[in-house]
């Protein structure tokens, strides 16, 4: 169980280790955190009965990002491994570029509400979905509030506001799936996306351990298991509605 949130790291487990794993009869779930991981199991759910997509669309909305030290460090190692080029995922399969990201507008539920957002700010989404989904287009976008702060170089580190250690910060999750001219979405809110990787995490070795898996070898979270209760046992720590 890895909770690396690297586009890089994350291709690399699948690509060479899925045979060892599979003939190992192991289960390895690379990206089982806030970033790669609670989006896959939101993007699944939303997909339902549907076997293939046209598109999925994950939009981050972060009332703030401060990140912590091990954020600012894996960004530079994975800017270092891009030569400073960007990432996305279109036409099925991940493409480096250096396009300048678009600023958009994005419509999330109430209370955020429509905010500003930088286009194919791509996170390891691109990377669990199209590994179990049928999904040739894959787009993330980032609260643009929280892309500048994550930009910052004097943006500080979190720091705990409850007993419970976790920041003041709050997030949206909204993920939108369409086939066909008919949409399906789902929707987590909660608050502090680091402190919402430890029970996903948990979440998923308890299930591991207790043989309530759909994989074996390389595999995202919504292959490995079921997305939907996945997301129902997370009823503490955030909140998940599906519209289908």
């Amino acid at each position: 169980m890895d909770v690396a949130a690297e586009i890089e790291a994350n291709l690399d487990t699948f690509t060479d280790f899925a045979e060892r794993a599979r003939a190992a009869n192991a289960l390895v779930i690379p990206a089982m955190a806030f970033f790669g991981g609670l989006s896959d199991l939101l993007v699944t759910a939303a997909m339902g009965n549907w076997t293939s997509a046209d598109e999925a669309h994950i939009a981050y909305g972060l009332s703030s990002w401060h990140p912590t030290a091990g954020t600012r460090t894996a960004g530079t190692v994975s800017r270092d491994r891009r030569n400073g080029r960007r990432v996305r995922y279109s036409g099925g399969r991940v493409e480096y570029h250096e396009d300048a990201l678009p600023t958009l507008k994005w419509s999330f539920p109430e209370p955020m509400g429509t905010r500003e957002v930088i286009g194919e700010f791509s996170m390891a989404d691109i990377v669990t979905v199209p590994s179990h989904l049928d999904v040739p287009e894959v787009h993330t976008y980032m609260a643009a509030e929280a892309a500048r702060d994550l930009a910052a170089a004097d943006t500080p580190a979190p720091v705990a506001v409850d007993e419970d250690g976790r920041s003041a910060q709050t997030f949206v999750v909204d993920v939108v799936v369409r086939s066909g001219g008919v949409e399906r979405r789902a929707v987590a809110k909660g608050q502090d996306i680091y402190a919402v990787s430890a029970p996903l995490a948990v979440e998923a070795v308890g299930r591991v351990l207790t043989g309530r898996t759909r994989a074996v070898g390389v595999a995202s979270a919504g292959a490995a298991f079921d997305a939907a209760d996945f997301l129902e046992a997370l009823a503490a720590h955030i909140s998940v509605e599906v519209v289908r």
